[in-house]
């Protein structure tokens, strides 16, 4: 099956690429294997500072870039830009900040001289998601080539041409030929990518099976994996909130990128005693949102990613309504042409619906009435999935108490759960485990070496 581009504000589909053969795949298998050990011993300063040209063409380049996400996924073009930026800004951490985290740590021990060593384990391949379809794979590559490994990409099937894209920035960047590569292949070729002997180890950023599927196939050849998968995040309304501000933020928590974010608001966990206030004023903010074509700077709803999608969540939001969710805004498609879906909010949400349970991944907001702050703790670690939480009150010592109760990866007070270069990120049961960015990042794909120095 070849890889598609099908702008979703229309359907149309825009260009094809093949997929690759497996001569094809194993020769570029190869040529990687060989650019990676040299790139092993190339200077961490060095590295730096291709990381540095990185960013350069990357701002310099900022509208043809935001124009690919627009075209292949749907994505606000103002929302390119700043997942642009972003990406700029996560190369300029690490060239920042890389050499600090790779130098030796001497440690004293009975030695003459002791320390651990962090040296780069090879190639890392990165099965990649299209929803952020730049950020999501600079947010792990940077790191991994800062910390001298080489990077093979197996990007989704319908973001191709910024899989592409993204090779062409490292190399136009002066990273050596075959330091990172994009490979064009299809799901059902990614496990015997992993069980190769040339690869050292997977990150994979996506839904729960795919996850569990990558797991196990690399724990089959004992390599090392990262896995950021779904979540269904608690955004925790307490009766001291800024209502204002929270309201604002709410907004822009559940209904960015049209809802299709791992770390996105999901589940608004609201106390009885501000819940029809916050309800009311949520809803009157969601109205005003108006679908269009995402290269319209006007627009602020854009299109999910694909057809196929939007089907799948209003099948959700369906059965959530026939067990009793109220829908107070939304819940059909919109009747038009490309994949949009209505703003929705979902009101008396309740354990044994699918919006209980399940990840909602597109733009509709799933409302839990609890009484107190105790229950609103108790139902947001009800769930499965561990990525990130919010918690909202003007009480910030009461909100950091809360946030260690919460059984997440990620919690922030008084602002929606985001990526920062400087702070890990990555969640705990069903949502995966190890971490991306800062210096938990670029020490995934790390082998920590102990030396022991002995002078006789």
């Amino acid at each position: 099956m070849p890889f598609q581009t099908i702008n979703p504000a229309n359907g149309e589909l825009v260009k094809e690429f093949p997929t690759w053969t497996e001569s094809e795949l194993d020769r570029v298998l190869s040529e990687v294997d060989t650019a990676s050990a040299a790139w092993a011993e190339t200077p961490v300063e060095k590295r730096c500072e291709l990381l540095r040209n990185t960013a350069q063409l990357l701002r310099g380049n900022v509208e043809e870039y935001a124009a690919i996400m627009t075209l292949e996924m749907g994505k606000l073009l103002r929302e390119g830009r700043a997942e642009i930026e972003k990406c700029a800004q996560v190369c300029d951490y690490y060239a920042d900040h890389a050499a600090e985290y790779l130098a030796d740590k001497i440690v004293e021990t009975d030695a003459s001289r002791s320390l651990i060593a962090y040296l780069p384990l090879g190639t890392v391949l990165a099965v990649m998601p299209w929803n952020f379809p730049f950020w999501q794979v600079m947010r792990f590559a940077v790191g991994a080539l800062a910390g001298g490994n080489a990077v093979v990409l197996k990007h989704a099937s319908n973001v191709p041409q910024a899989a592409l894209a993204v090779e062409e920035i490292f190399r136009k960047a002066g990273l050596p030929e075959g330091v990172f590569r994009t490979l064009m292949i299809g799901a059902s070729q990614v496990k015997s990518v992993i069980e190769d002997d040339r690869i050292c180890g997977v990150t994979l950023t996506g839904s729960e099976p795919a996850g569990r599927a990558v797991a196990q196939a690399a724990a089959g050849v004992i390599k090392k994996s990262v896995l950021e998968l779904g979540g269904s995040d608690a955004f925790i309304v307490l009766d001291d909130c800024d209502m204002e501000h929270t309201v604002q933020q709410a907004v822009i928590a559940r209904y960015q990128n049209c809802g299709q974010v791992c770390i996105a608001a999901k589940r608004f966990i609201v106390v009885d005693a501000i819940a029809d206030e916050f309800v009311s004023r949520f809803k009157q903010a969601v109205e005003t949102l108006q679908p269009g074509d995402p290269m319209d700077e006007a627009c602020t709803l854009a299109p999910m990613s694909r057809e196929d999608l939007r089907d799948e969540l209003h099948e959700q939001v369906t059965d959530s309504i026939k067990a009793g969710a109220v829908a107070i805004i939304g819940g059909e498609p919109f009747d038009m042409p490309g994949a949009y879906y209505q703003p929705t909010i979902l009101d008396k949400v309740k354990p044994g619906m699918r919006a209980w349970d399940e990840e909602f991944f597109g733009p509709v907001a799933l409302i839990i009435r609890v009484k107190d702050e105790a229950e609103a703790i108790a139902v947001a670690n009800d769930s499965r999935f561990g990525l990130g939480s919010s918690i909202w009150t003007r009480d910030t010592v009461r909100g950091e108490a809360i946030a260690r109760q919460l059984k997440t990866g990620m919690s922030f007070i008084n602002n929606f759960v985001k990526s920062d270069p400087r702070l890990g990120i990555g969640g705990i049961k069903a949502s995966g485990y190890g971490r991306e960015l800062a210096h938990l990042g670029i020490h995934e794909f790390i082998n920590a070496k102990t030396i022991w120095v002995e002078d006789i």
